[in-house]
């Protein structure tokens, strides 16, 4: 099982070069120190409904060295997209290992019992990447890695908004279920979807 540590000391260990359904190629890494400029580059070229959707503190050079510098410092594994041969970041993809009381709360509610072999993940795409089918493509990658990390089931990091029809059918797609809905903090109503990785083998 990878730990945060290794990933960070050798990032070849999850590093995959794609080629998309356009046959452009990307390259599907962690996020390296090194990525602090370009980081801030795909965060403040986000559209305004872009951000709505996510889950970042901010989206400029601020935030991007906040999240470069909290590699393998935390409980968070982050991964990009990187456009060949420009080196462009179109993706950013996370994975948090650790749960908050609320989901496992909110979970439980739903009679799902969260356990430490459990991560969130959410994934954001550069604008002109979004509607392309690039999500589905990176997919199976995503699951690789949670089990590389020694997970079993993946929740969403913040749930999905209940008015985000394309990302509620992106998860149903790859297996996800639903869970539940809660009302954030925000006044927004979100959907809980879970995905057991296990069942996916099966299929």
């Amino acid at each position: 099982m990878l730990a945060l540590t290794e990933v960070a000391d050798d990032p070849l260990a999850l590093t995959s070069r794609l080629t998309l359904n356009d046959g452009s190629d990307v390259v599907f890494r962690p996020l390296v120190h090194a990525d602090a400029e370009r980081l801030a580059g795909f965060l403040s070229a986000l559209s305004v409904e872009s951000r709505r959707l996510s889950t970042f503190d901010g989206y400029d050079l601020a935030t991007a060295l906040e999240l470069c510098d909290a590699i393998a410092r935390y409980d968070k594994l982050r991964l990009v997209l990187e456009e060949v041969p420009s080196g462009r970041i179109v993706g950013l993809l996370e994975f948090s290992l650790d749960l908050h009381t609320e989901d496992i709360a909110r979970y439980r509610e739903a009679g799902i019992r969260l356990a430490a072999t459990d991560c969130r993940f959410g994934p954001t795409l550069a604008n002109d990447y979004q509607g392309r089918g690039v999500g589905t493509q990176v997919f199976p990658l995503v699951t690789d890695v949670a089990r590389r990390l020694g997970r079993k089931r993946i929740i969403l990091l913040g749930g999905v908004l209940a008015d985000n029809p394309r990302a509620i059918r992106y998860y149903q797609k790859n297996g996800f279920q639903l869970a539940g809905s809660f009302i954030g903090a925000d006044g927004v109503r979100s959907l809980d979807m879970i995905l057991d990785l296990d069942s996916m083998q099966e299929a």
